[in-house]
């Protein structure tokens, strides 16, 4: 018998009291975690233990961290429908983010742990000048005010398909224990509360695979739908750079996007520094790369297994459900409803997944503010009090906007898109100028600054008119096979055979704003590096290598320049090379010679 669609709606908002006590825990828990790294364990109240857990955190929570920082709501939610909708090829990504470990681990991360710093971007004032560090921290800045929003208001989204409660009631709650736990407890309390929430997105994600398979009667039913619909493919070796996901895309694209976002971001990048030797962050490092891939292999899984339930009646057509990232919390409501406490376990799992992600930010974003912002403009050390009070201040003044902003991502749908082009805008200038910093020594401070300058201008022209062609229906990415045939519930038919209304046609634009998303970084550091070697070659002049400290190149680098046998500073001592022509003709940083 035919139901109207509301109804539908109405009957899955089941959240009942003890959904309601597992949510809830799971925000106490964190409270209590910061309660106990801010007044029970009696650490000195130091820079170096706030931002950094006194450099002395362990592995396995470290990996745990840094998974629970990269997997935001939105992947939990968005990537289950990415393969509900267009297949796996997205899930070849997996091979990327492994040659990112290797690159990673014997490239960046020495470097950065010998120097022993605490802002990523100290290293470009080092190795550069005060321009190219205050480049990348209002880069990282931008990028993290427009993203933050967005963490909390996904999650949001899928709590109200759950439950009704308007997203303006959970998002300053959810801000404010975050805030809490992060301004209380430092790095220290953001990674043992990553620690629970890690496991609780886990635990989720598995509750709804093993639910859903049982369902249906089995994986075999999940795949064989998957299969006969062309979900379950194997790679598309297709050259052309204007499909949205090609293994040469996912590989060589993902590769260079995840280098960034974890090898030079100072989200991630903290986090391997607070680890006491180079050997310990590798370790993380590679924890870190096998937890991924299976956090993503769960997500893809139940992106079959939503489209197997089902595939007779899609809820996006009919708007059964609302949004896209409420895909998965619907497909949650269905197979759960009937289990009081469960739903709730999956609803604190993604908010996990938010807190954990908006709490690393905050940390990251005290750090930058206090290093790169105050410390280089103040002509007299600051006390601790001091010091302090302007890491904390941060924590409550970013928690508080990023809340307020909320309100500006749900009135303009479009910011969502827009935000997301924001992050492609900095993210390949960023790893441009440090690639370029580790990697070519001949290139100076002006042509690097000029180099980045540019790749932001022209990747904001590229990816915000590309954006602009997504909004108004002109670049389509056809879906895989979809139906409304089988629904048992009334709903709009006209939905089912909506078309774009534009006037131009896929073929009337110009095919560089047609180039698959999955290219942006790796074009934006393309620009950056060569637009830096051309200002290099024909207007500032090369830099004379030798002048650069061995300590600020990669390994394979130093060797080639200054040979096998140049001494480099270990362990936890300071480099401190303020120009890049601190380092002297006499094989010695000013710091070695002071030793």
């Amino acid at each position: 018998m035919a139901t109207d669609l509301e109804d539908i709606v109405e009957h899955m908002r089941r959240f009942a009291w003890p959904d309601y006590l597992v949510f809830v825990s799971m925000l106490m828990l964190c409270i209590l975690i910061g309660v106990y790294f801010g007044f029970v364990q009696r650490k000195p109240n130091t820079e170096s233990e706030y931002l950094m857990g006194g450099r002395t955190m362990m592995v396995f929570p470290i990996a745990l961290s840094l998974i629970a920082s990269f997997i935001s709501g939105i992947t939990l939610l968005g990537l289950p429908t990415e393969v509900y909708s267009f297949g796996i090829q997205y899930v070849y990504v997996a091979l990327g983010v492994t040659l990112m470990g290797f690159v990673m681990g014997f490239i960046y991360l020495p470097v950065f742990h010998k120097l022993n710093i605490t802002s990523t971007y100290e290293y470009l004032e080092t190795r550069f000048d005060r321009r190219l560090r205050m480049f990348g921290s209002i880069m990282f800045t931008i990028m993290n005010i427009g993203y933050l929003p967005i963490v909390i208001y996904v999650p949001a989204l899928a709590f109200n398909q759950v439950t009704g409660v308007n997203i303006h009631v959970i998002t300053p709650i959810v801000c404010i224990v975050c805030v809490f736990y992060t301004c209380v407890g430092g790095l220290k309390a953001v990674v043992w509360t990553d620690v629970v929430q890690t496991f609780s997105m886990f635990g989720a994600l598995v509750l709804v695979a093993v639910k859903g398979t049982i369902d249906l009667g089995g994986s075999d039913v999940v795949f064989r739908s998957a299969w006969n619909t062309g979900r379950l493919e194997r790679p598309n070796f297709d050259i052309n750079p204007t499909t949205r996901h090609t293994f040469w895309s996912q590989l060589i694209g993902g590769f260079v996007y995840w280098l960034q976002t974890n090898a030079v971001s100072q989200n991630m990048i903290q986090r391997y520094l607070s680890l006491p030797s180079v050997a310990a962050g590798r370790r993380a490092l590679w924890i870190f790369v096998f937890g991924v891939c299976l956090l993503m292999s769960l997500c893809s899984y139940c992106g079959l297994l939503i489209y197997a339930t089902y595939q007779n009646c899609d809820p996006l057509t009919t708007k059964l459900a609302r949004a896209k990232d409420q895909l998965l919390p619907l497909f949650v409501m269905d197979i759960l409803r009937d289990l009081p406490g469960l739903p709730g376990l999956f609803v604190a799992g993604v908010f996990s997944a938010a807190l954990s992600s908006l709490s690393t930010c905050l940390n990251s974003m005290s750090a930058v503010i206090l290093e790169d912002f105050v410390k280089p403009f103040v002509h007299k050390p600051l006390s601790q009090r001091t010091v302090n009070w302007i890491m904390r201040s941060v924590v409550v003044g970013v928690g508080a906007l990023c809340a307020a902003l909320v309100f500006v991502v749900e009135k303009m749908g479009t910011v969502l898109q827009l935000t997301m082009s924001l992050e492609a805008i900095t993210n390949g200038p960023l790893l441009g100028t440090f690639t370029i910093g580790i990697l070519i020594p001949w290139v100076e401070s002006r042509s690097a600054l000029t180099g980045g300058i540019f790749g932001v201008i022209f990747m904001s022209w590229l990816s915000l008119k590309a954006q602009y062609w997504v909004a108004t229906g002109t670049i389509v990415f056809p879906h895989k096979p979809m139906s409304v045939d089988g629904c048992t519930y009334e709903f709009d038919r006209s939905l089912a055979n909506a078309t774009s209304t534009s006037v131009y046609t896929t073929d009337d634009i110009f095919p560089l704003f047609r180039v698959s998303y999955m290219w942006y970084t790796f074009l934006g550091a393309a620009v950056t590096i060569l637009v830096s070697l051309l200002c290099s070659v024909l207007i500032f002049g090369r830099q004379d290598p030798k002048t650069v400290s061995p300590d600020l190149m990669a390994g394979f680098v130093r060797r080639y320049i200054h040979g096998p046998d140049v001494p480099s500073v270990q362990g936890n001592a300071r480099v401190v090379v303020l120009t890049p022509n601190a380092y002297g003709k006499n094989g010695k940083t000013s710091h070695e010679s002071a030793l």
